[in-house]
């Protein structure tokens, strides 16, 4: 099969301004690919510096957006990563989660990072199918 990189704008551009060496979504078969994203401020492209809550919703936003450019949704996905930098952020970061996978949520992980090249605090990565 065939493997795809899918822009995801301003994502993609965002990524690429911050000199990060990935793709926002890449997709072979019926599989796709979505990386981690720092919580991009969307109006400007920076690195928001918020709440462990405004964070979170902004990378499932994001994640959001390029699932559905990708042709897929949150509710095809099969499995999330989930890299904090603050173990005690679980119970917060779990309810935020729990609003975008409200129904049969897919298998997880939720990984405790001691720090990210920027001033934030989580991301999230997934694996996804298009049906």
């Amino acid at each position: 099969m065939k493997r795809e990189i899918i822009r995801v704008e301003p994502l993609s551009t965002y990524l690429e301004n911050w000199k990060a060496p990935t793709s926002a979504v890449m997709r072979c078969g019926d599989t796709v690919y979505v990386s981690g994203f720092p919580p991009f401020d969307p109006e400007t492209g920076e690195v928001i510096n918020a709440s462990i809550e405004r964070q979170t919703e902004l990378v499932l936003e994001q994640m959001r957006l390029c699932l559905e450019t990708a042709g897929s949704s949150l509710s095809h996905v099969l499995k999330c990563n989930v890299y904090c930098t603050k173990v005690e952020a679980f119970p917060v970061v779990n309810a935020i989660y729990a609003k975008y996978f409200p129904k049969d949520p897919p298998a997880r992980i939720f990984i405790n990072v001691p720090a990210w090249p920027g001033h934030f605090d989580i991301e999230i990565d997934c694996v996804a199918t298009i049906i």
